[in-house]
């Protein structure tokens, strides 16, 4: 079945726009899990606008906790974010002071509100697989977000990433709209590419209760999906623990046995 993890960025976007511990991304995490959250991610930046370094070491050191052993944590980030300031390690510093299960690597930039865009492994200017390995060797499981290009799916698998996550922005903009199965069909397409080369597939971006069932009936082998904005937001009105409960009970329907 494919696996559910709950980004929690928006649960300290929240709590930053005051100067309080409310609400607590701790609490969250637990709550999500007593849900049947799978997993926990992450996307810790520079600028400290939502997760921070400590509420990544926090959440590490719970679900570190026996009880927790099962749940992993996912640290999305860009790996070129070196510098250290105002409390910000550096990216890769703080994934391998960490060592979480996966670390999923976006190529995102300071001035982006969101993720809207995979991996141009053709017009990478570091040393990409240096360090993928690097993460690796410390047992750092790896993926790459990454679009639906056959030819970025090809060049993820020369960097030596074990996963991609596939974007999902654009399926989700076009659902229930006349390009809903073009967007649809270039994920189950890229999906089945990845799983032919021996790459395990991930999804995320803007995937709701709406749009998932469909996502997860059509597009086979995706192992996680990753949801942040759309289950924080409608556990406004539902409650957290109901909303991820809702989202399991779509995973565990229309993937069960895939």
């Amino acid at each position: 079945m494919t696996k559910l993890s709950v980004n929690l960025n928006k649960i300290a976007l929240i709590r930053n726009s005051r100067k309080t511990k409310l609400p607590s991304v701790i609490e969250a995490a637990k709550t999500a899990i007593a849900g049947g959250a799978d997993g926990i991610t992450v996307h810790p930046r520079p600028d400290q606008r939502h997760i921070t370094p400590a509420d990544v070491i926090e959440l590490s050191v719970l679900l570190k906790k026996p009880e927790y052993h099962h749940i992993e944590l996912n640290i999305e980030g860009n790996p070129t974010f070196a510098e250290q300031n105002n409390g910000y390690p550096g990216f890769i510093d703080l994934v391998e002071k960490v060592k979480p299960s996966q670390c999923t690597l976006v190529p995102d930039s300071n001035e982006q509100l969101t993720s809207d865009h995979g991996w141009n492994f053709e017009e990478v200017t570091f040393d990409f697989g240096q360090i993928v390995e690097r993460l690796k060797s410390q047992g750092i499981r790896t993926s790459g977000f990454v679009e639906t290009d056959f030819d970025q799916i090809d060049l993820a698998k020369k960097m030596g990433l074990e996963r991609i996550e596939l974007y999902t922005g654009p399926y989700a903009s076009s659902f229930g709209g006349d390009k809903q199965m073009k967007t649809l069909d270039k994920l189950i397409s890229a999906s089945e590419k990845s799983i032919n080369l021996g790459l395990m597939v991930n999804a995320g971006h803007d995937l709701n209760q709406h749009n998932l069932p469909l996502f997860v009936q059509q597009v086979s082998g995706v192992s996680e999906v990753s949801i942040g904005h759309a289950l924080i937001c409608e556990s406004i009105y539902e409650g957290l623990e109901q909303t991820v409960k809702n989202y399991k009970s779509i995973l565990l329907k229309h993937t069960e046995g895939l």
